[in-house]
């Protein structure tokens, strides 16, 4: 024992000889001293002095507690332990201090480095309700709770049910937990009665999460990372991406809030609504964390009670659906023109082959050839469209020559052309268009699809990412540091298909060329995005030029000259649609102002 210890424990010791003195009840004086004057007198033991020491902060603390928290005091007494519900496929834990989410555990994943995936836990989150008091705010947190466990159903399935109750002098409040079996989600139930001190029917919940790493690509994980919520008033949204930090205030009734990471999702959802929410996320410096976020909630209160239900989960589009209104739009299904295709064709089609194939390379195969076959009509007018204007090179070539410095002069003698022959200078372009919804949706369902997230094929260890055959020694720009051989691959396959096109088109000037410069540019944008993404388009650009090279041996060249040749016959007399005389209305319109010019 060193000076300063020494020193503390006499002073201790003389704080507590004087507070016995004046404290303690007198005792009767005799001759001899009784037992417990003897042990009075005796000197005190270490052990002695450490139990008083303990009981007289408890002391305190009893009367700081009634100070502060007044009718809630008693309820501020206790020793935590933590207890667990969990199913087949999430754990939870909970602490009897606050009777509140500890942890979270997704049974069915693992981390990127194959380590248990904890979606939350007490050293990255914090779920915090408050109830307004004549004292002031008080945090559910700091109060101590019983606990019982048992069994219910809900909507006829078995459910494991936990309860939390802490009595007070004048009242109690009860939160009770209930997870069904086989479901991410957890029911919560809440109820206050008999304080008089609660001057807000309403509970304010604060949650704030730094977001854990769950996959290798930091970047890329934060770029699919939001902060969700729906109102009643506007819908689905979300807070910027675009910025490093953002926030917003909603005033409007607020149905939930989830922190969207890019696979997996920790949200809130009211059992009618919220009232307000506050909502921040910031990107942090390091990579401890994915993102930072916080929504501090107000839950009305009312009969001194509120419920609400958590979501602990993948982003499953099909699971996410049955959980509440616009609950899917956390997996993004892309924009307007294309999320159509991949929530009613792509996510039905893929989940079917799911039952049927294991291997995510050969279910993307056969999306491919699915996906082709059904599209075959529109690829067949598309080469039909392209050959025809081959065919009538030669007269486009003479107009050209005719009116080699009229521009405007040209368009309109090709168009008059068109006419007579019977073409269509869009018929090539049109059934391509109608095919672009198809191939961009595949842009958003790919990065977003957790079913091939650690999944591998070929030399792809997990198509949900890209596949690296080699690390460069440096960073190109916009290319980044490793070489995904899927992405080189597509790149070929667009370059060969792009030649193979020009021959069938016959295409000269910048047409010829910008079709090169296309795969080149793509090779350096998907270059860090999933291989499942690089070797849909690989396979697609395969399969549309095995069905060109088909049709090419089937259609006659000859033949489509001569039924040009006898459209021509045919609409020698023909007069001009109302169409194509509004067009060339405009073309000499333009032609004109552009020689008053």
């Amino acid at each position: 024992m060193d000076r300063n210890q020494a020193t503390g424990l006499i002073l201790f010791a003389a704080v507590l000889l004087i507070y016995s003195f004046y404290f303690s009840s007198p005792e009767p004086v005799t001759d001899e001293p009784t037992p417990a004057a003897t042990e009075a007198v005796d000197e005190p033991t270490s052990s002695d002095l450490n139990s008083q020491a303990v009981e007289l902060p408890d002391s305190a603390r009893s009367v700081q507690a009634r100070q502060k928290f007044g009718e809630f005091a008693e309820m501020t007494n206790g020793q935590e332990e933590i207890i667990s519900l969990e199913n087949e496929l999430v754990k939870i834990s909970f602490s009897t201090k606050g009777g509140e989410i500890k942890t979270v555990e997704l049974k069915e994943f693992k981390t990127w480095s194959k380590q248990p995936l904890i979606l939350m836990d007490e050293k990255s989150a914090l779920i915090d309700y408050q109830i307004s008091t004549s004292k002031g705010p008080i945090s559910l947190n700091q109060l101590h709770f019983g606990s019982s466990k048992g069994t219910t159903t809900v909507e006829e399935v078995p459910a494991q049910q936990l309860t939390f109750t802490s009595q007070g002098a004048s009242g109690k409040i009860t939160r009770t937990y209930t997870l069904a079996d086989g479901q991410y989600t957890l029911g919560h139930n809440l109820s206050t009665s008999g304080f008089q001190s609660i001057t807000d029917q309403s509970i304010s919940i604060n949650w704030m999460d730094k977001l854990k790493k769950q996959e290798a690509d930091i970047e890329e994980s934060r770029r699919k990372t939001h902060l969700n919520y729906r109102t009643d008033e506007d819908g689905f949204d979300y807070l910027s991406a675009s910025s490093d930090e953002d926030a917003e205030s909603l005033a409007s009734p607020v149905k939930w809030v989830a922190f969207k990471q890019r696979f997996f999702t920790a949200g809130i959802i009211a059992g009618d609504h919220f009232t307000s929410a506050e909502l921040t996320q910031t990107i942090p410096k390091d990579t401890l964390s994915v993102k930072n976020m916080e929504a501090a909630i107000m839950l009305p209160l009312e009969g001194g009670k509120s419920s609400v239900t958590y979501y602990f989960g993948p982003n499953n589009f099909k699971i996410l659906k049955h959980v509440t209104e616009d609950f899917e739009e956390n997996v993004d299904m892309g924009y307007v023109f294309v999320s159509w295709v991949n929530k009613y064709i792509i996510v039905n089609l893929f989940h079917y082959l799911e039952k049927v194939f294991t291997n995510y390379g050969v279910i993307i195969i056969l999306i491919v050839l699915i996906i082709k076959l059904a599209l075959f009509p529109l690829t067949y007018k598309s080469y039909i469209g392209m050959a025809k204007m081959r065919v009538i090179k030669p007269e486009i070539d003479e107009l050209k020559e005719k009116y080699p410095d009229d521009p405007s002069k040209q368009q309109q003698e090709q168009m008059k052309l068109f006419g007579q022959l019977g073409v269509s200078p869009i018929s090539g372009c049109l059934p391509m268009v109608f095919q672009m919804p198809f191939l961009f949706a595949m842009f958003f369902f790919f990065p977003n699809s957790i079913e091939l997230r650690q999944e591998s094929f070929l030399w792809a260890h997990d198509l949900s990412t890209y596949d690296s055959i080699y690390t460069l020694p440096f960073t190109i720009p916009f290319y980044g540091n490793h070489v995904s051989l899927f992405t080189l691959l597509m790149t070929v396959s667009q370059i060969a298909y792009t030649r193979f096109n020009n021959q069938l088109t016959a295409a000269q000037g910048p047409m010829k060329n910008i079709g090169y410069i296309m795969p080149v540019t793509f090779m350096f944008v998907l270059n860090s995005y999933p291989a499942a993404l690089s070797f849909y388009y690989f396979v697609s650009n395969m399969v549309t030029f095995g069905q060109q090279a088909i049709i090419k041996r089937f259609v006659d060249d000859k033949k489509i000259r001569a039924k040009i040749e006898e459209n021509k016959k045919k609409n020698v007399n023909k007069k001009k649609s109302k169409f194509q005389s509004k067009l060339e209305e405009a073309m000499k319109a333009a032609d004109s102002n552009k020689k008053k010019k």
